[in-house]
């Protein structure tokens, strides 16, 4: 009897009735909020496995999309590239055309100079040997053969005149 007196024992007899009582009447309610809790924790398992796989499906689409641009972008250069050739082509076939269209001016515009140097030249000689001329037959004649020249020229005229 002993026993029965002593706190101790009855503190440990009191706990396991508290533990006992508490196990059959709180053993549903804790396994019911654990499997809550369980629950809880396997729709947000479920959510982050959700979440990642839509995240991976938009990094593969973005991904995607980023290619795309890539692929457009060179696109884009290789096209300005082509037309920066085909200008440059242009450009240059337009400079040889021009230069091709001033040279042959300038060949007609020299060839035109030469003409009018020659011209010039011709008339010059001819006003030249004219007054050479004249004043060759100036020293060369006298009076007296410049009568007879006139009368001989006169008689021709009227020669030919009948």
């Amino acid at each position: 009897m002993e026993l029965l007196q002593d706190t101790h024992v009855w503190f440990l007899i009191s706990f396991l009735a508290f533990v006992a009582i508490a196990w059959k009447f709180g053993k549903n309610a804790v396994l019911a909020m654990l499997d809550g809790r369980i629950e809880d924790i396997r729709k947000e398992i479920e959510t982050a496995e959700s979440l990642r796989i839509e995240s991976q499906e938009m990094l593969a689409q973005y991904q995607r999309k980023h290619k795309d641009a890539v692929q457009h972008a060179d696109e884009i250069i290789s096209n300005a590239q082509k037309q920066a050739n085909e200008i440059k082509k242009k450009a240059e076939a337009d400079l040889v055309e021009t230069m091709a269209r001033r040279e042959k001016q300038l060949q007609e515009r020299l060839k035109r100079m030469e003409q009018s140097a020659i011209e010039d030249i011709r008339q010059y000689a001819a006003n030249l040997s004219v007054t050479a001329t004249a004043e060759l037959i100036a020293q060369s004649l006298d009076k007296k053969a410049n009568e007879n020249l006139v009368d001989v020229s006169i008689k021709d005229i009227s020669a030919r005149l009948q």
